[in-house]
């Protein structure tokens, strides 16, 4: 790990009670890895870190289903920037309003691409991305990339499944 910033927003109280305070399970965080295998399971723990940080693991049965879904989908898109970037890369987790947004920016410019998951040994990272996130996309950032997607983060059904 490189460089990390977006501790925990201020507990209410006299001291902060002029600050509007974020709704439950709201957070936004960023961490910068080197280009090696370690960092893959760094970014892994990280998303499992955060989500607990911030109380979104265990809520009713759904937490659990976010974070191990959060982790598969982070690990796919920094296995995704270590092999086809090979250069440094910056996981992003924002979560407000029962939405979290997960970004992984990395300094190569290929987009990615969804295949078929067929038998193949590799090249189902976006397949899985496809299948499992709410939305999911992808924006130029100057001379890298950010691959991003979006769970929901409430228990209430349908949230953060695939909209038609």
């Amino acid at each position: 790990m490189l460089q990390l910033s977006g501790e925990g927003h201020p507990e209410p109280g006299p001291r902060y009670g002029a600050y509007p305070q974020p709704p439950l399970g709201a957070g936004h965080s960023s961490v910068e890895y080197d280009p090696r295998p370690s960092a893959v399971r760094e970014a892994r723990a990280e998303v499992r870190r955060r989500l607990e940080g911030w109380g979104l693991a265990d809520r009713d049965g759904a937490g659990d289903d976010l974070v191990s879904t959060a982790e598969l989908l982070v690990s796919e898109l920094a296995t995704n920037a270590l092999l086809h970037a090979a250069s440094r890369f910056r996981l992003t987790l924002t979560a407000a309003h029962g939405v979290l947004r997960c970004e992984v920016s990395d300094g190569g410019r290929r987009v990615p691409q969804v295949l078929d998951a067929g038998s193949s040994q590799s090249g189902r990272g976006m397949f899985l991305v496809e299948a499992l996130a709410r939305r999911w996309g992808c924006h130029q950032d100057g001379p890298g990339k950010t691959v991003w997607f979006e769970l929901g983060t409430c228990a209430c059904e349908g949230c953060g499944r695939r909209q038609p």
